[in-house]
């Protein structure tokens, strides 16, 4: 019985698996959507940028930027907080 609930888990999940391969897109192939479009029309006029690179990392994506530094910042606060010396020395 183990053996057959087994076997049944690993074709149900190699079904799966080689469906999400087939969905993926593929590397290196540019997709074509409508914010890719729009993005590379509107932000070096928006953002005043040449870069698009640039204007999408501080720009259009600066709360996400800022949301990253808040927790690699609060990582570092309690790191330094478990390692500290406290209490009483006699």
């Amino acid at each position: 019985m183990k053996r057959t609930i087994f076997v049944v888990a690993v074709i149900v999940l190699a079904g799966l698996l080689s469906g999400t391969f087939e969905a993926i897109h593929p590397f290196g192939v540019p997709s074509d959507t409508a914010m890719d479009d729009y993005i590379l029309q509107h932000a070096p006029r928006d953002r005043s940028a040449q870069n698009v690179v640039t204007s999408m990392v501080f720009d259009f994506r600066g709360f996400d930027t800022l949301g990253e530094a808040a927790v690699l910042f609060t990582a570092l606060c309690s790191i330094g907080a478990l390692f500290r010396d406290g209490g009483k020395q006699e």
